[in-house]
């Protein structure tokens, strides 16, 4: 039986080696998505784009092989409500995702309205091309 054991795994051309076929997350995002938007953290993602109030466009470094991967999110207000992916706004790409998050009726004194998120967080899963 052989070992392996590494520090570092490298791609052929001296960068960073592309997970496919894996388990593991391709895609994640920790984003503060109030005023200016910022990426707190994330991994293999390219940008952000601000496309309105609740409007977050979201592009890969790498893309998937198909747009049908898993996709998963939180988002969460200034207050702390949890919120919610409307139907009408969401569209997915392999290379890039747009979603437009609301709050349930009530919360924040809004009625299913889009809203920004203080929270937002996005979890893709899935093969990459």
């Amino acid at each position: 039986m052989s070992t392996l054991k590494a520090d570092t795994i490298q791609s052929t051309g001296g960068g960073a080696a592309t997970l496919t076929k894996q388990s593991a997350a391709k895609v994640w995002l920790n984003l503060n998505g109030t005023g200016t938007i910022a990426v707190r953290d994330s991994f293999n993602v390219s940008g952000v784009s601000d496309g309105g109030t609740g409007e977050y466009v979201t592009s890969f470094t790498s893309s998937f092989d198909d747009a049908n991967y898993s996709h998963s999110h939180t988002n969460i207000t200034n207050d702390g409500q949890f919120g919610f992916t409307t139907n009408t706004e969401f569209a997915q790409a392999a290379g890039s995702i747009l979603q437009r998050n609301g709050y349930w009726s009530g919360v924040s004194g809004e009625n299913g309205s889009s809203g920004d998120s203080l929270y937002f967080y996005i979890q893709e899963h899935g093969d990459l091309a």
